[in-house]
């Protein structure tokens, strides 16, 4: 096998992970790495030797995902809701399973761009600019859409800002 697929099944694990936290649905994540890895292997000539893989293949997938939702928009599919959300495995506590519930219908109440942002600056871990890269946008527009979609996710959840405890309980403090 060659370095160029060693490297792509490397990828594959963390392709899983975004797919299905993008299409919410594990049928429609298998299909959407299937297509990124189909994609890539007929344009491995389009990739260079020394670039980060892992950014080239999310930039593909990034783009199969937006084609694949403009395609369903244009059948003028419906999607059912409850068929498109898929339960986390939780662990045994059972607050832990009911915040990834939580999580899992705030980030699905996001618009696509900041929950794409959110889904790879903070589940895949990466930096700012390999998602401006992905992406096609600017890393300020990366920044804003992380920070707006951080304060809906907070509001969604009912998460108090950052600061916010500090500055009650200063306030508390200072009336007593």
């Amino acid at each position: 096998m060659s370095d160029f697929h060693n490297l792509i099944e490397r990828e594959i694990p963390r392709l899983r992970r975004y797919a299905r936290a993008l299409t919410r649905n594990g049928d429609r994540a298998d299909d959407l790495v299937q297509e990124t890895l189909l994609r890539a292997i007929a344009k491995s000539h389009l990739w260079q030797t020394g670039t980060d893989i892992r950014a080239w293949l999310f930039t593909i997938m990034h783009n199969q995902y937006v084609n694949m939702v403009r395609r369903a928009i244009r059948e003028e599919s419906t999607i059912d809701i409850e068929q498109m959300s898929s339960s986390l495995v939780a662990t045994t506590d059972p607050t832990a399973s009911r915040q990834l519930r939580e999580l899992e219908r705030a980030l699905a109440c996001l618009p696509g761009e900041q929950r794409e942002v959110i889904l790879l600056v903070g589940l895949e871990g990466m930096s700012y600019e390999t998602a401006a890269q992905v992406l096609s946008v600017p890393v300020g527009t990366v920044r804003s859409r992380l920070s707006r979609g951080r304060d809906a996710l907070r509001r969604l959840m009912d998460i108090p800002e950052r600061g916010t405890n500090a500055t009650a309980q200063a306030s508390r403090a200072l009336a007593a």
